[in-house]
């Protein structure tokens, strides 16, 4: 499990592969321990993560999270924190 960390979702794998990008998002949300956080760096080209993204993230975890959108980059890319408040 990991603490306060962060998952570079921009890469050409991620953007090629939306689906791709969706389960690593899941995955680093899994492996992150309970009452920390991970930033996810989400590349721009799928558009605006609420579209595809918050509701996969919310169709597995519900009320565990407290999901914040930070900021766009500078790149164009999309930058959510997203906290473990339960199991």
């Amino acid at each position: 499990m990991k603490e306060n960390w962060s998952i570079n979702l921009e890469l050409e794998e991620y953007v090629q592969d939306r689906d791709l990008l969706v389960q690593d998002a899941l995955q680093a949300i899994e492996d992150t321990e309970l009452g920390c956080y991970v930033n996810l760096a989400v590349a721009e080209n799928h558009g605006h993560p609420d579209a595809y993204l918050l509701p996969a993230i919310q169709a597995q975890f519900g009320e565990k999270l407290q999901v914040r959108f930070i900021d766009q980059c500078g790149c164009g890319g999309y930058v959510y924190r997203v906290l473990k408040v339960a199991l």
